[in-house]
Order: structure tokens, then sequence, then C-alpha cells
């Protein structure tokens, strides 16, 4: 049987790039007479920019600092043990870096049995322990002080959480065991599945405390001192820590089934991680750890030599790098100045454009519009928003009258244009309005103003062919709603130049959305691939197969609505005029559905009642549906919809539409919320075989988004 150091130097070997992270142990008196203690800092020696992870290497040193102060607890030379982290962060968990690596389902099942054994030492001290949670702690940096007897948080803590079944992983260092059995199963499910499948969502240091995870919690300015005073008090009896008796009957399993139900409705039972995590909990139930530890200890082998997790770090590190330094971007030095935008048109897509430049950007906002009750409406629209900002305190008073202040509104374009940087029309979708409305701005705005278009899918290069200096025009495709969807689709024209290209880039950065460069293609990316992913649903459904069976064809992809509810959200007449669009350009591959065209001339928002509660055909629109006598199987269906996807993707690499797959699964995840344990959908069509089925190769190299060979 191989020791913990063997293991963890093992794995060490298998990962010599770590950054590693210190355990430093340091004595001193406690006040109030409490006694002699020992405080473990984690810290990588870099700043918070870097956040502290837990390698093998890091591991193994946390392991010798325990070794340290274990002997010190059973010689009776301290009191007790603390763990902290450098400032603004306690530790972030395991390093994904070193989990890519991983080709052994034995080497993978090292890093959990690592872990727990260095982690179950802090709980088996011959002294108490404390966990002091002083800034950013997630996973595995959770986990350390789930092994503390006691733990305290800074109010000024910004985030916290057990990512792991968002990533493809469950909290396999205790999470699954100790978290249910410190505050109840049902928090427990809150905090490891439906925070994780919410986008990740994290948990502010004041919800760490109402949760019950941590005993106390002090101010950021003093965290430390104020928590060490506090473990003065607990080891001289002076305060008591009271928790609450855990529920152990029905309450516990109505949470395990609350957190299927949950699981089912945002992966359809297509990603295991949650339904494995969920197991864990469920066992959890008689409060013995070691079985638990055992079963994260399996888990977290088998997800880690699986392609979900695989695919959850490649989207993870899409998002966080790749969205970060977008692929082919001029050089940021080129960009212009923005001290002042334009907005032309005030309708919703215009105001929200409006209200989006405002808070991010903190300059003058003018919107135009073609009568003064278009333009009262739309600048109403931004102060009410602001009042809403206000209203949650997201926002002061000082600040929300300044914003309100900065935004205006004109009929004359030449009033409001005269000093813009950056004017972006949001008009209606149609190629002659959208020449006119540049024309009447290219008038009157400087000549150094980038023109940007919000269009889903006109050419930009027709659009600036008429103007002037077409150089300065460049597409910029918001997703709605614009305040929620992350991607901005940057659209380089046959003629747009390098500074108006940087420009955009600029202010996409200051918008904090993630911009990827698309060539002028119809359509660009998201609405090409959406619209044929819903064009062949839309086919099978004309061709005669009855409309649950195609929308349940594609559940295994784990999308988070339905392709018919994702038309409603659209708007069938924005569905109906892209797949117009699209037809004109390709009409062998893109079709327009009669049956479509027939509900958005009968006025109808969707395809779907929700009179009970779910989605049900409105038989309104059952009546105006002809369909042929073709019924597809639910199988036939996904086969057909996953294989003219995958041809679609290879054609717009082919094109050069973007520069590789990444930026489609990245245009995918950010704009259409396409989920990330699919890693977007390149990685599931050569994990299925589709992409080698249609285009004669994968996508993607084996072993990126895929376990290495």
């Amino acid at each position: 049987m191989s020791t913990t150091a063997e293991l963890l130097k093992g794995a060490a070997e298998l990962f010599p790039d770590e950054v590693v992270t210190q355990a430093h142990v340091r004595h001193f008196d406690l006040p109030l007479g409490a006694g002699r203690f020992a405080l473990i800092t984690l810290d990588n020696g870099h700043d918070h920019k870097k956040p502290t992870t837990l390698g093998p290497q890091s591991l193994a040193n946390i392991d010798a600092a325990i070794d340290r102060v274990e002997k010190e607890a059973a010689d009776g030379d301290i009191v007790g043990v603390g763990v902290t982290g450098k400032p603004f962060i306690f530790a972030v968990g395991a390093d994904l870096k070193g989990v890519e690596l991983l080709k052994r389902h034995e080497d993978a099942l090292a890093i959990g049995k690592g872990g727990h054994d260095v982690l179950k030492r802090l709980a088996n001290l011959a002294v108490p322990s404390f966990a002091y949670y002083n800034g950013a702690s997630m996973g595995g940096g959770v986990e350390i002080g789930l092994h503390c007897t006691y733990r305290t948080v800074s109010a000024a803590l910004p985030a916290f959480s057990l990512p792991e079944v968002f990533l493809g992983l469950v909290p396999g260092w205790g999470g699954c065991t100790l978290l249910p059995n410190l505050i109840g199963a049902d928090k427990a499910v809150s905090v490891i599945i439906e925070n994780s499948l919410n986008q990740n969502k994290q948990l502010k240091g004041a919800q760490v405390h109402e949760l019950g995870i941590a005993d106390a919690i002090f101010e950021g300015a003093d965290f430390l001192e104020q928590s060490l005073l506090w473990t003065a008090s607990v080891l001289k009896g002076e305060i008591a820590v009271e928790r609450p008796v855990i529920d152990r009957g029905e309450a516990w399993d109505q949470a395990v089934a609350k957190g299927r139900f949950i699981a089912d409705g945002k992966v359809h039972g297509a990603a295991p991680a949650a339904y494995r995590a969920l197991d864990i909990i469920a066992a959890a139930k008689n409060g013995d750890l070691q079985q638990g530890y055992d079963a994260e200890d399996a888990a977290l082998a088998d997800l880690i030599m699986g392609g979900e997790l695989r695919s959850g770090i490649y989207a993870f590190n899409l998002v966080q790098k790749r969205g970060k330094r977008p692929a082919g971007a001029p050089d940021k030095n080129l960009a212009r100045p923005v001290t002042k935008v334009g907005v032309v048109g005030a309708g919703l897509m215009a105001s929200q454009l409006a209200l989006l430049f405002l808070r991010r950007l903190e300059v003058p906002v003018v919107l135009t519009d073609i009568d003064q009750e278009r333009v009262d409406k739309g600048v109403g629209y931004v102060h009410a928003e602001i009042d809403k900002l206000l209203g949650k305190g997201r926002v002061n008073q000082d600040k929300a009258n300044r914003l309100k202040g900065l935004v205006s509104g004109v009929l004359d374009k030449a009033e409001g244009f005269a000093d813009a940087d950056f004017v972006i029309e949001a008009v209606f979708e149609e190629m002659g309005v959208k020449q006119k409305v540049f024309a009447e701005v290219e008038a009157v705005a400087p000549a150094h103003a980038i023109l940007a278009t919000n269009t889903s899918s006109l050419s930009v290069s027709e659009m600036a062919s008429k103007l002037k200096h077409p150089e300065r025009v460049v597409g910029f495709h918001f997703f709605n709603p614009v305040a929620i969807l992350p991607l901005l689709e940057i659209v380089r024209g046959e003629q747009t130049d390098e500074a108006a290209l940087a420009t955009a880039f600029g202010v996409a950065k200051k918008l904090k959305k993630t911009a990827v460069l698309v060539k002028d293609a119809p359509a660009f990316v998201v609405n090409r691939i959406l619209t044929r992913f819903m064009g062949e649903i839309q086919n099978v459904i004309d061709e005669g197969t009855p409309v649950p069976v195609a929308e349940k064809a594609v559940e295994p992809l784990g999308l988070p609505m339905s392709p018919l509810v994702l038309l409603e959200l659209v708007g069938p007449a924005i569905g109906l005029h892209v797949s117009e669009t699209l037809n004109r350009a390709f009409p062998e591959r893109f079709t327009v559905s009669p049956n479509l065209k027939a509900v958005v001339e009968a006025g109808k928002r969707g395809f779907y009642v929700y009179e009970s509660g779910k989605p049900e055909l409105d038989p309104e629109v059952a009546a105006l549906l002809e369909q042929g006598d073709s019924v597809l199987t639910e199988e036939q269906v996904r086969d057909r919809v996953l294989d003219s996807v995958a041809q679609e993707i290879g054609l717009m690499l082919d094109e050069g539409v973007v520069a590789e797959a990444q930026d489609i699964d990245l245009c995918l995840i950010t704009g259409a919320g396409w989920p990330f344990h699919l890693g977007g959908i390149t990685p599931y069509l050569d994990r299925e075989g589709v992409a080698e089925r249609v285009n004669g190769k994968r996508f993607l190299a084996a072993g990126v988004a895929s376990v290495p060979a």
C-alpha cells in the first residue's frame, strides 16, 4: 500500500510545472492568556492575481506542516492550530492544469486519496483546529476548512463555492461527505448542486455564515486579529459554538430528490457529475465519514478519466483565457479613446445598449430615433433601469444622478453625434434601412468616429459599401439579453481598418464582454449554427415527425432549453428572418420552413402555451402545422441534427469565419448558453464520432477536451 508521501511524490512527477503553494507555520501566544498557537498560512508567493492552488507538491507541503504541528499538539506544546491564506485569497482548490495531464485511473485515484489523507489529519489533531476563510475560497480550499473543528469567515470575502459539479467533478476531498453532515443535506445540495449548475454561483462571506458553514464572521479590515480573539475565547470556554441538530430522516431524502430534480432540469441526465455527487450525499446520511471519502475517491477518479471533465476544463479555459485574449485582435495601442457614444434607435435593444455603455464607460450616451415619443421612451427606459439599480443598492444616489445626467435623447443626428467617438446602430434588420442610417451618421459624425452595427445576420461590408469611409465600419453584434449574455461578435468588414477594429476590441473589454473576431460571413457564428440546428429540427417536423419527438431528440445534449422554447425566446419572426438570410446565401443547406412562416404570419409568439405551468403545443399552432408522413425516431432526428451542425461548423472553419474550432465553442458557450459540460459543441461532436463521420476528421486534436492518449 503506497503512503501519502509516495502518492503525492508520484503525482508531482507528472506535473513538473505546478505553481507550488507553501504552508508556512508560525507560533505565537493567543490573546486572553489562552496559550501557545500554531498558524499555517497557505501562500504561493504570488499576489492575489494568481490565486493559491493545491497541486500534489502543495499538498505535500501542507502534509509536512501538519507533521510539525501534530507532534507539537501531541506533546502539549500548543493549544490549537489555525489555517489561513495570503491577502485576499484562502485557496481556490485543486490545480486543474495538473488534472488535465492525468492519463491513468490509478493516478487520478491518487489525487483523491492523497488529498483526503492530508486533510483528514487536520480533523484528527490532539487539539482543536480553526480555518480562517480570509479571502476567495473554492473547491479544495473550502474543504480544508470543512476538516477543521471551527471556521470563521471574512465579511469582505467575495467568492466562496464548491464549483466541481460545474466543471464535471465532485467535491472530492470531503465536500460531499462533510458539508451535509455540518449544515444538513438541503443546504449542502444548494451549495454543491444548485449553485454549481447555476453558472457556478458564488457565495459572499455573509451567506457562508448564514448557512452555518462558518461559526463566526468578522470585518475584513482586522479579520485575523478578531478571529484569533474569538479562537482564544472558544479555547477558554467563554464562547460555546452551537450547531443545529442535523435531520437525518425524510428531510435528507427530500433534499437529495430536490438535487436530482435540479440536475435533470439543467443537464437532463447528459452529464454524470451532479448525479455522482448526489449519490455520495445520499450515502452520507449515516454519518460514516470514511465510507463517504472512499466514495469520493472512486467518483473523482472515474470523472477525471471521463470526457465531461476534460470538456469542462476546456470550456473553463476558453472563457477564462482565450475569452480575455481574443484570437486575431489587433494591437491594442491602435485603439482610439471613446469619450462619447451615439446610439441610433431607441427601441428595446438600443435602450439596453445605451444602458450598458453608460454603466461600463460612464461617458455621455445620446440616443436618436424618428420621433420624440420613441426618444423619450428610450431615455425613460434607461432612467428606470438606473432606479432599479439604486433600489437594489447596486449604485448610490450620487452615482444614479450622475448616470442619468449622462444619457440624453435628440431627434437631430447632427446635434447628437457631432462630437461622438463611437456610434452604434440598432435599427430594423433591413439592408436599405441600415445603409441609409449609416449615410446620415457619416455626414455628421467626426472623421475619427467608429460606426458600429448590431446586425445579427446582414453583411457588414455591404452595409459600408456606399460610404466615403467604409474602413471605420465594424460589426458589433450583441446577444439578447444584453446584460446577461457575455458574447460580442466583432465583425471585420472587407474594408474595416486596424484602428476601427482595435477600438471595437477596446470598447468590448470595457463593456466586460467576451469578444470574438468574426469574418463578415452570413449570420456570423452563433446565429448560423443555431439556424442550421433549428432548421433541421424544423425540417423533420415539417416532414412529419411529431413535435415532442423532435424536441426530445436533442435532450441528451443537456441544452439549457429545448429548440422551440429557444425559438420563442429569440422570437419566431427573427428566427424566420435569419433563416431567409441564410437561405439566400446557402439555399442548398438552409431551408425556410413554411410552418414557421405560418406561425409568424398568424402573429404567434411561439409554439407553446403554458397554462399548466409546462410547455404544451398551442392548439392554434397545431392547427396551422402542415406535416408530411415521414416520421423519424428520436435517434434518427438526433443524428440528422448533429450531422448538419458538424457539416456547417466544418464549412465555417474552411471559410475562415473564425480562427479555430475553439472560437466556435467560445461563441456558443458565451452567446447561446451552450453547456460547459459539453465544452461547447466541437468536443461533443468529436466524442460522439459525428465529426469524423461527417467531415472525416476531428475538430480538436486528441487530448484537447479529451483524455490524452
